[in-house]
């Protein structure tokens, strides 16, 4: 083996430019935290995403579909499988309304209330699955430039 290549595989591999690369870096760290997610929540049968979806329309009871997965950036046919896995867990309700048969209105069920409750600490607490490692204020940092870069129009913590 060349002994160049064995020192580098020893010392780690050379990024170059991508350690300045933002979305290969948002990649890694969205594999990071799915990693932790998995680590964490794999017993609940849980995907990501969805506690997210049931936490919105938790604080939003008979939010449109549509706007759900355009707020969480999830495609329309993804949404749809995850609504259906939800309604079929008996977390959430789909709703029709007469005055416009084309949209989907969303509900948690008693069910889906409970299970949010009852995870809403895991999901949403302050330990180390949250921060990776970081400080309190790093964290915040960091949540707060990512806003920034989502363009959500409210960069404060």
């Amino acid at each position: 083996m060349n002994t160049k290549v064995a020192a580098t595989e020893e010392v780690g591999v050379d990024l170059g430019e991508l350690n300045q690369s933002i979305g290969f870096l948002l990649r890694v760290a969205q594999v990071s935290a799915f990693d932790r997610f998995f680590a964490a929540f794999g017993e609940i049968d849980l995907r990501p995403g969805e506690f997210s979806a049931m936490w919105v329309i938790r604080r939003n009871p008979g939010l449109r579909q549509g706007l759900l997965a355009d707020t969480l950036r999830i495609k329309a046919a993804h949404m749809t499988k995850m609504v259906r896995r939800l309604e079929d867990r008996g977390f959430i309700q789909r709703v029709i309304p007469d005055d416009d048969r084309r949209s989907v209105r969303l509900f948690l069920t008693s069910a889906g209330e409970k299970f949010v409750l009852a995870h809403r600490e895991a999901f949403l607490g302050q330990d180390d699955y949250h921060h990776h490692g970081l400080s309190p204020e790093d964290t915040a940092e960091l949540a707060r430039l990512l806003r920034l870069y989502v363009d959500n129009g409210d960069a404060t913590p």
